[in-house]
């Protein structure tokens, strides 16, 4: 079954959270390669949630990546659900927010 096409909203998103991801990777001075291998996940996952390829990734996806770089998924959410500079005035619709 094909999957739905993603709103502007769940994209931006998913360029949220892998801009974070990659931005504490490269903090902690790790490899792709050695994160994906310690999370155990694949190198590919990493790469393609970092380049925003895979904008809405799997839940223990995101929580193994989050536990090798030492964010909670307390922070990662408060970093996506944070409006965008172009954003900041937009409407809050709390029904919007999170796709089905």
């Amino acid at each position: 079954m094909p999957r739905r096409r993603l709103n502007l909203a769940a994209q931006r998103r998913g360029q949220k959270l892998a801009s974070r991801l990659k931005q504490a990777r490269h903090a902690s001075g790790r490899s792709a390669e050695a994160v994906a291998r310690s999370a155990g996940i694949s190198v590919e996952t990493v790469r393609s949630i970092e380049k925003g390829r895979t904008c809405t990734p799997e839940f223990f996806t995101v929580a193994a990546l989050a536990t090798e770089l030492g964010l909670s998924l307390d922070e990662l959410y408060a970093c996506v659900r944070q409006p965008a500079c172009g954003d900041l005035h937009a409407p809050h619709d709390r029904n919007a927010a999170m796709p089905d």
